[in-house]
C-alpha cells in the first residue's frame, strides 16, 4: 500500500516503541536510541515520526496520568499496533534476504 513504506527512523523509532513497552514515550525512546544505536536525534523529529507512524495505524497512543514532577502534564505512551508489527515483520524479511543474497554472492566478506 501507498504510505506504508518505513524509512529509517521511522523502522527504528517504531522498533523502539515495540521494545520499550509500555514505557514508550518520547524521551525514553530518545535514550535508547542513544544508548542503544548510538544515534542522537531531536525529540521534535521523534515527536514528527511518532505522530507519523500513529497516522498510519503502526502505533497507538495513550496519555497516562499527570505527574507533579511534570508540572501537572501526562506522559503519552505510545505501543505498537498489529499492523506496525507486520510492517517490521515485512520489512525484516526484505533485509533477511538481501543481506543473504550479499553473503552468498560475496563470501569473503563474512
Amino acid at each position: 500500500m501507498k504510505g506504508d513504506h518505513l524509512g529509517e527512523l521511522e523502522e527504528l523509532i517504531l522498533l523502539t516503541v515495540g521494545s520499550l513497552h509500555p514505557h514508550a514515550y518520547a524521551p525514553a525512546i530518545k535514550d535508547e536510541l542513544v544508548e542503544k544505536m548510538n544515534r542522537k536525534v531531536v525529540l521534535s523529529s521523534i515527536h514528527t515520526v511518532l505522530n507519523r507512524l500513529e497516522s498510519k495505524h503502526f502505533v497507538k497512543s495513550d496519555f497516562g496520568e499527570s505527574t507533579p514532577e511534570r508540572g501537572g502534564k501526562r506522559k503519552r505512551y505510545f505501543e505498537i499496533t498489529p499492523e506496525g508489527f507486520k510492517s517490521l515483520q515485512e520489512l525484516k524479511l526484505k533485509r533477511d534476504a538481501l543481506w543473504n543474497n550479499l553473503l552468498t554472492l560475496v563470501p569473503s566478506y563474512k
